[in-house]
């Protein structure tokens, strides 16, 4: 890990700084795999306090901005190219490990559910290539008459290739909803890994047809940690 830290002049005229700290490789041309961010947290509590969110640059803030729009059900196809064709998405329910899988995920929550809203998001880390926020989602569902909300910490690797750019992109974005990280091995892993296989092939949608090519995008199998404790290499972090 090295430290360089970066400025960037807000509207205002004030100057945001990210922490300078560099957590992943930086060569671009490495798949999406080698970007995962490994770790525990005490509770799992992730509950966003957007007041005490940290500032980010507007290029920033516009890569979080289109995140969220994705999870309140609003895809575009410029938005899903804030991913590169090799990245990983991982969460409980789907390891998608290219941009064509990813594209199928997003394209096809309007399906599942009726309705997705934000309630607000903490940035907690602002790393030279890593971007952290806890985000509080609501779900309505399509089918049973159900409300979720679940508060996550969402990780964004940053592309080391983008990272300076106007449009950013991600390497790897996960989604952790309690306190374990995930072991990606296991019954539950192969089912995520199907998951996402499989979804796409019946999506019938042009969008998602833009990024067929990617499925061919570099990528290496999953690594699998045996557990999603501290033994299964994910330090305990208090975000």
């Amino acid at each position: 890990m090295t430290t360089g830290n970066s400025t960037v002049a807000s509207s205002q005229g004030q100057s945001i700084q990210d922490s300078g700290k560099v957590n992943f490789p930086t060569d671009p041309n490495l798949p999406g795999e080698h970007f995962e961010v490994r770790q525990t947290h005490p509770t799992g509590d992730y509950t966003p306090d957007p007041a005490k969110s940290l500032p980010l640059s507007p290029a920033r803030k516009a890569l979080v901005d289109d995140i969220i729009a994705l999870y309140e059900m609003k895809p575009t196809v410029e938005r899903v190219k804030r991913y590169t064709p090799d990245c990983v998405y991982n969460d409980q329910f789907v390891y998608a490990n290219d941009r064509y899988k990813m594209a199928g995920q997003w394209f096809a929550l309007p399906k599942l559910f009726k309705a997705a809203k934000s309630h607000g998001y903490q940035v907690v880390t602002n790393d030279r290539d890593l971007i952290q926020f806890r985000h509080e989602e609501e779900w309505h569902f399509k089918i049973i008459p159900k409300v979720a909300t679940i508060n996550a910490l969402v990780s964004l690797s940053l592309d080391p290739a983008t990272i300076d750019s106007d449009f950013i992109r991600v390497k790897y974005h996960k989604d952790q909803a309690n306190d374990k990280d995930y072991s990606n091995e296991g019954l539950g892993a192969t089912f995520k890994k199907w998951q996402a296989d499989n979804v796409v092939k019946y999506m019938d949608s042009p969008e998602v047809e833009k990024f067929l090519a990617d499925k061919d995008a570099g990528k290496e199998e999953r690594r699998k940690y045996g557990t999603g404790k501290k033994e299964g290499d994910a330090p305990v972090k208090d975000l």
